[in-house]
């Protein structure tokens, strides 16, 4: 088999060369925005050493040729960290209008980041930097990928003994530490599987041979190796293969085609498997022109989808073609919403019929779902009906796998709009909504800012259980006050994400109970709102003897705020319509779409709420 393998030794020096010869890479820039150049981008790569990063390279080649107007300032960091913060800061002194970076070291490079996205906006690409100070994140989910890597392994070991080598990139770089947490999480049940060995290869091929060869001739029974990266999963075989060894299975990431990537190695039986691990390169150019064109729909992250590839569906991604189906005008977008319980639900419906009808796409619009089983029931008249895509905003996380197995088997794709569900990822196409937890977190963090040291007591107003925004935002906002002993929730009760009922809740509570408290955590602004309005009906004072924070940063709340009686709200931004429609379209074009978008969202407080509440549209 290994006679299979083309060695060259100049492989992906010849690559760096292709690359180089259509790209400009030089150490000081002149940039001349002549013949029709509008835009300059920067950037700003970790390394041209693996085949994956020399891929996205290639994508941004590629999708860049579709504008005339843009002209790209490519660096290679060499793997160096202190070399990559050199290129930035020249990308930026020379003028680049926007910055895209693919991270060597996260930890290292977030200041920077932080720094020049005060000044231009920064697509960051693959690896994560902290915080949310950039423009856009476009990247997989990692420890997905590491979860889907141990449900695989798990398939293969079956019920017997087994030993798993677990081959790693850069160490602590947020890959490894995702990929590797994922996959561990999967595997600590599973007795009968000890991962035996972890081996830090620095995602290079030839480390990887060295250090496998030296794993398994110390220890021989080892059934399974799982590598971060297929690079690192063909220097693993070749390490096999030397050693004669049989009925080891090897497991690698990034599903990349060409000759002796992860496709072609599936396909010639080297690789048991593989899962995709798309660059984001394509991504990164289209959206930097729409953030370059002041676009107003930009999202804050697009998680990428990855797939497990294996001998049986090989084909249909070395074959995969993206063809033009249908226009505009002939889809047809069948959508159940949820009842009317918020005046976001209200700006979210109103945003997907607006957004329908500038997109010329068909809506069938169906708003009835006042519980999980008339939603399931719109939908299921949906799928008889055959329309095109489903959308929906799940009423409750759980209890989908049954109606979304039967639009799967109609062939209709199915959007995640709003909140998500618990169900495999196989059965829908994307989702589009918000970071539920990190709203939880972001609310969390403003009560530390305003309580300290001091003591908050506090009553939770939950919407409805089950939810998404009500299991996530609630999991952030404990995880943030949890080493925080002078913060106790305690009490709480349930509004449904409603006025009326947030309002007789809190009412309840004021009149019945006799713990004190001085803070009020509402899961959204309508229910804040109606807390606000009970607090004063008991002869307390909103912003003074209770703190109140919600979520949604609605119109009302906005102004509450400026009245004083809201401390804050954390955004949850309703308009979702432009980006299913978006995501809609490129779904029936044959387009990949990613799993996961996520809007861009802020926080607000007296600082800032007065100048969002004149352009807050609901």
């Amino acid at each position: 088999m290994i006679k299979q393998i083309k060695e060259k030794s100049i492989y992906l020096f010849v690559l760096v060369l292709i690359i180089a010869s259509s790209v400009i890479i030089v150490k000081s820039i002149c940039i001349k925005k002549s013949g029709g150049v509008e835009f300059v981008i920067g950037m700003s790569q970790a390394n041209l050493t693996e085949p994956w990063r020399i891929s996205m390279n290639e994508e941004i080649i590629e999708a860049a040729k579709k504008y005339k107007n843009i002209k790209i300032v490519y660096k290679d960091a060499g793997g160096d960290t202190d070399k990559q913060k050199k290129d930035i800061n020249e990308l930026v002194d020379d003028g680049v209008d926007l910055l895209i970076v693919s991270i060597n070291d996260s930890n290292k490079l977030t200041p920077l980041v932080r720094q020049v996205y005060k000044s231009i906006p920064v697509i960051v690409l693959d690896r994560a930097v902290e915080g949310y100070d950039y423009s856009l994140y476009i990247g997989p989910d990692n420890e997905k990928i590491g979860t889907q890597a141990g449900n695989f392994v798990i398939n293969l070991i079956g019920q017997g003994k087994g030993k798993v080598i677990e081959v790693q990139g850069v160490l602590d770089s947020s890959p490894v530490i995702s990929r590797s947490n994922g996959f561990r999480s999967v595997l600590k049940d599973h007795k009968n599987i000890e991962i035996s060995n972890t081996i830090v290869c620095n995602w290079q091929r030839d480390e990887a041979e060295d250090k496998v060869t030296q794993a398994l001739q110390a220890d021989k029974e080892v059934n399974v190796i799982f590598a971060h990266n297929d690079y690192m999963a063909l220097g693993a075989y070749k390490a096999v293969y030397k050693l004669g060894l049989k009925n080891i299975r090897i497991i690698g990431v990034d599903g990349l085609n060409g000759e002796n990537s992860g496709l072609d190695l599936v396909s010639k039986g080297i690789l048991s498997g593989t899962f995709t691990c798309k660059t984001g390169g394509s991504e990164a150019v289209n959206y930097a022109m729409d953030i370059l064109n002041k676009r107003s729909d930009i999202p804050k992250k697009i998680i990428l989808r990855s797939d497990k590839i294996t001998v049986g569906n090989v084909n249909q991604y070395l074959n995969n073609k993206s063809k033009n189906l249908v226009d505009n005008k002939n889809i047809v977008l069948g959508y159940a919403q949820l009842m009317s319980e918020s005046r976001w639900r209200d700006a979210n419906a109103k945003s997907i019929k607006n957004a329908a009808n500038d997109a010329s796409i068909n809506l069938d619009f169906r708003e009835e779902g006042y519980t999980q089983k008339d939603q399931k029931q719109l939908i299921r008249e949906l799928i008889k009906k055959r329309v095109d895509i489903i959308a929906f905003s799940p009423f409750v996380k759980n209890g989908w796998d049954d109606v979304l197995f039967e639009a799967k088997n109609a062939g209709i794709p199915v959007i995640l709009c709003d909140r998500s569900v618990d169900s495999d990822d196989s059965l829908w196409t994307c989702n589009i909504g918000s970071d539920f937890q990190e709203e939880g977190r972001r609310a969390a963090r403003l009560l530390i800012e305003h309580f300290k040291d001091k003591e908050a007591n506090i009553f939770e107003l939950k919407g409805n259980i089950g939810s998404a925004p009500e299991i996530e935002r609630e999991l952030g906002f404990n995880e943030v006050i949890k080493d925080h002993h002078n913060y106790k929730i305690v009490a709480e009760g349930t509004g449904n994400f409603n006025f009326d009922e947030g309002k007789e809740v809190m009412k309840k509570f004021l009149n019945s109970n006799n713990q004190k408290i001085n803070m009020v955590f509402a899961l959204n602004d309508d229910m804040a709102l109606g807390a606000i309005e009970a607090i004063k009906d008991a002869g307390l004072v909103p912003g003074k003897d209770i703190i109140v924070i919600g979520i949604d940063a609605t119109k009302q709340a906005l102004l509450s705020i400026k009245k004083g009686e809201m401390y804050s709200t954390v955004e949850c931004n309703p308009l979702l319509g432009p980006q299913l429609m978006k995501t809609a379209q490129k779904i029936m074009s044959g387009e990949e779409v990613p799993l996961k978008i996520v809007n861009a969202e802020d926080v607000f407080t007296k600082i800032n709420s007065a100048k969002e509440f004149k352009n807050r549209k609901y």
